[in-house]
């Protein structure tokens, strides 16, 4: 009889993990995923189109609420926990879960997940969603460019659509954006390397994703998703830790494994962090990961038309994932309307439609800002209509894209930016010459 086996996920990793190493095997049997953190997935299959000739009739993705019930319902004998940014303490959680239940727990790791490349790989990652890693794949990126080089961007998977249809995903203009009918966050991701003219990979297949991206590209540059760690065996690894928040590297599952494997680390957030905080991410590295080199950079802030945010009355909208995931209260937005001189930060919460009022149920810690959700057309028409209701001058988007391209609101609209700004030596330029003999 083969092995039956559950995989705990959140249609990221998950599904990454099956396709690498349960897909062909017959001596496993995966009866079931389950699924956290991410809507609109539960109660749907992962597609026979994907899942091979083992799984004729696709496999189901059920709530982990529903973990006991379906290890003994199945007969299950393994639970493979397969998601990221999460409290240590949560993955035993879960395992305690599954071991009461009946089954043994496993955590599959880079040896049998991740895939090689016949060209050089740049991974970017992080001890946690929101540290800056965004900002640090698109200087990565522009650093190869400037060297010469064609990089092509793979991002680490959001399949919130039809996962047979989003089973390879090439992405070269914004007109591709509307042609996958891509949620913000998705946007938020892909829409600053497609401006710099670099293709962009997503989808759900990420073997077929590597050969389409190795074809293209002389570089692949892993652009990682929460904290985990890449699909991909990585030539360089570059992990992203926050200055504001050093204590989650140590915290935070996968996040101290991916800093334990680093190539380089990333110091961010220096220009907002004290010198207090500085030192601590630089003490909890160097107890992690000695030999890695330390990059500090800044992150600055910049907003179009600063001088319209004195003495109005605001609206901040900011990177919905490093609010969710990432639990953080504020971010870019917020310290923008602050230092701008805002008369007021409008508070979201009493004007939220729909489920946007249970994403600030769901997650008490939010200060007075409206995370950019957009999970599917019906959560974007309500994160527009909590805009127009709000009672502000104007809204200040912090997301990474126009924001504007997405919603439409009688209200002006401003963005802040935020790039990756290295700080003295050694730069991510001098390491990617050095460790890629370029």
């Amino acid at each position: 009889m083969p092995t039956r086996v559950i995989i705990a996920g959140a249609a990221g990793r998950d599904f990454h993990n099956f396709n690498v190493f349960f897909r062909e095997k017959p001596q496993f049997e995966v009866v079931a995923f389950t699924a956290t953190q991410i809507p609109n997935i539960i109660g749907r299959k992962y597609p026979a189109a994907i899942t091979g000739d083992l799984y004729p009739a696709g496999i189901p993705i059920e709530s982990e609420e529903d973990l006991p019930r379906l290890v003994r319902d199945h007969s299950v004998d393994v639970v493979v926990f397969s998601y990221s940014d999460v409290r240590h303490e949560h993955v035993m959680h879960v395992g305690s879960i599954a071991m009461a239940a009946g089954a043994d727990y496993w955590l599959l790791g880079p040896r049998h997940t991740m895939l090689e490349s016949r060209v050089p790989v740049v991974a970017v990652c992080a001890s946690r969603t929101g540290a800056g890693k965004s900002p640090s794949s698109r200087r990565v990126a522009a650093v190869l460019q400037s060297m010469g080089k064609r990089p092509v961007v793979v991002r680490h998977p959001m399949p919130y659509g039809d996962l047979a249809k989003q089973a390879v995903q090439r992405f070269e203009s914004l007109d591709d954006l509307d042609h996958h009918d891509v949620t913000i966050e998705e946007r938020e991701e892909y829409e600053g390397h497609l401006r710099k003219n670099r293709i962009v990979y997503a989808g759900v297949d990420y073997e077929r994703i590597l050969r389409s991206a190795e074809s293209e590209g002389d570089v692949v540059v892993w652009d990682g998703g929460n904290n985990d760690f890449p699909f991909y065996k990585p030539d360089v690894m570059i992990v992203v830790v926050d200055a504001l928040r050093p204590e989650d590297a140590l915290r935070y599952h996968p996040g101290e494994t991916t800093v334990r494997m680093a190539d380089v680390v990333v110091i961010s957030k220096v220009d907002t962090a004290t010198d207090e905080q500085v030192a601590a991410a630089t003490a909890t590295v160097s107890a992690l990961n000695p030999d890695a080199p330390v990059v500090r950079a800044a992150i600055p802030i910049s907003v179009e038309g600063s001088n319209d945010i004195r003495g109005r009355r605001v609206l901040v909208i900011e990177d919905g994932p490093t609010l969710t995931h990432g639990g953080m209260a504020y971010g870019a937005g917020w310290l923008a309307a602050r230092d701008h001189g805002a008369a007021e930060i409008v508070d979201p919460r009493p004007y939220a439609v729909g489920s946007m009022k249970d994403v600030f149920a769901a997650n008490p810690h939010l200060g007075p800002v409206l995370p950019a959700m957009g999970y599917g057309r019906q959560q974007t028409n309500e994160l527009a209509a909590t805009v127009a209701a709000a009672p502000a001058d104007l809204v200040l988007v912090a997301t990474p894209i126009d924001l504007s391209l997405v919603i439409k609101a009688d209200k002006p609209f401003l963005r802040v930016r935020y790039e990756l700004e290295e700080i003295g030596e050694p730069t991510i330029q001098d390491l990617l010459r050095s460790r890629l003999s370029l």
